[in-house]
């Protein structure tokens, strides 16, 4: 099992910080959602065409990775046009640059409602059709009305295609649904390929989010859960810190969650 932590809970820091960082902490990989400024990977400069290869070499030097790139395109919405185009130009730099996967959702947040299925499952197929012979999966996030694994296995159940794959996001299934990591492996497992973690309490009927192990999200359970399922891709921290700039600071949360994650990984 590697560790990562996605850039979303860094959005003040440079590249060369987010680099600086995964190297010292002794992270494997680095999610990118955005650097600085800069949200939308294919207008990274890091990854621009003068420097992605000195980009990507210099990782591997470091023994550094980069998983997934996680796209904002959700497929569940209104008006999927800028959706697709998104999720396409995710899939062609992933291909460019030798990462297998990217995050795609059916819809923006989180929370379950508004979603178009029907017109998600076309569209789905369509981009893992695109992206197969790119050499890269489409990982559908556990989100939305899809957080419920009966209903994500039945989407994928319906979607026989190689590079089809879930991003298990663990919060999700658990906060809205009130699945433990068990039932939702069990019901998903086969599929996933990338793995979000992120803790958090309910105040006054809303999520709260706080530092990994404060929280009351089964985090001790889902790692046991993926250990005993012979897990061996990337668990990702997501730390919400672009869209809430009142939480901790990152070289606090990432040092957390990697000394939390090695201690569980290695226990038992």
């Amino acid at each position: 099992m590697k560790l990562a932590f996605s850039t979303l809970g860094c959005p003040g820091w440079s590249w060369k910080e987010i680099f600086a960082t995964a190297k010292d902490l002794g992270y494997n990989g680095i999610e990118i959602r955005g650097i600085g400024e800069e949200l939308y990977a294919p207008k990274v400069d890091i990854f621009s065409d003068k420097k992605r290869k000195v980009t990507m070499e210099s990782l591997a030097d470091a023994g550094l990775e980069i998983p997934i790139l996680t796209s904002g395109s959700s497929i569940g919405c209104v008006d999927p046009e800028r959706d697709i185009r998104e999720a396409k130009e995710y899939i062609d730099l992933a291909s460019k640059i030798g990462v297998p996967y990217i995050r795609v959702m059916i819809v923006p947040t989180p929370e379950p409602g508004g979603a178009n299925i029907e017109q998600a499952h076309i569209l789905y197929r369509e981009l893992c059709e695109y992206a197969v012979g790119k050499k890269v999966a489409v990982l559908l996030e556990t989100n939305g009305e899809l957080a419920k694994t009966s209903v994500i296995a039945t989407f994928m159940n319906d979607v026989p295609i190689e590079n089809a794959g879930i991003l298990w996001d663990v919060h999700h299934p658990h906060r809205f649904f009130g699945e433990t990591p068990e039932e939702s492996y069990r019901r998903i497992g086969k599929w996933v390929r990338h793995v979000h973690l992120s803790d958090s309490v309910m105040e006054d009927g809303k999520v709260k989010y706080c530092m990994i192990g404060y929280g009351d999200v089964p985090i001790n359970d889902a790692v046991q859960t993926l250990k005993n399922g012979g897990y061996t891709g990337t668990v990702s921290l997501e730390w919400k810190k672009r869209w809430l700039p009142e939480l901790e600071e990152p070289g606090i949360v990432f040092a957390r969650f990697k000394n939390y994650m090695d201690y569980l990984i290695q226990e038992g």
